[in-house]
């Protein structure tokens, strides 16, 4: 007998009246795969959902916000150039109606 031998384990054959997997009670094979058709059904229309929510995410709210937030920086830099380059004061009159501008400017070329 060798080192290896020591290792394994042999299989004990089990007794007809001690398996207690024959006792278990069966359920059919027919709820089972319409359970897993629903499972599957419902697995599909949530990955169906994700990608409409990914698709949202990156065709219209990224694109929105990247103009948006684009614009805002472009004015606020342009602001500050005058300020510093040409010595103007740069106000705006109503930061309202600036942010909402800005926002419907954005929206346009959607």
């Amino acid at each position: 007998m060798s080192g290896y031998d020591s290792f394994v384990i042999q299989d004990a054959k089990p007794s007809p009246d001690t398996d207690d997997v024959d006792s278990l009670p069966s359920i059919s094979s027919g709820i089972l795969s319409s359970e897993a058709d629903s499972d599957s059904d419902a697995q599909k229309e949530w990955e169906q959902s994700l990608e409409q929510l990914q698709l949202m995410l990156t065709m219209v709210l990224i694109p929105f916000a990247g103009k948006f937030l684009g614009r805002k920086f472009a004015y606020w830099s342009w602001t500050r150039y005058m300020e510093w380059m040409h010595n103007v004061e740069i106000r705006w009159t109503s930061k309202k109606t600036f942010n909402t501008a800005g926002a419907v400017e954005a929206a346009a070329t959607l």
